[in-house]
């Protein structure tokens, strides 16, 4: 029997999260887990992440998306970010 999936897709560059919405995305984790560090647009920022604190984080990624690893899924009360294949496969096996 298949299990019945429900998605709702949001375009947060069109339709960004608000501070709170972030910090629920992080169910008290660091913003650390939910910042991409890899993207580009942060490296032409030229500022090293460790310099950052975890306010400044969640800052930049209210002023720039982009910052926000992607994809963010949220199934029940479980909140993933990126899409590695460790996560996938947590994911799907839920």
């Amino acid at each position: 029997m298949q299990k019945k999936v429900e998605i709702n897709e949001r375009d947060f560059f069109k339709e960004p999260f608000t501070r709170a919405e972030i910090e629920a995305l992080l169910q008290g984790k660091s913003p650390e887990e939910m910042f991409s560090f890899k993207s580009p647009s942060f490296k032409a920022l030229g500022v090293k992440p460790e310099k950052l604190t975890e306010d400044e984080l969640i800052n930049l990624m209210l002023k720039e998306p982009r910052f926000i690893r992607r994809p963010v899924v949220r199934t029940g009360k479980k909140v993933f970010f990126g899409a590695d294949s460790r996560v996938l496969a947590e994911i799907l096996s839920l």
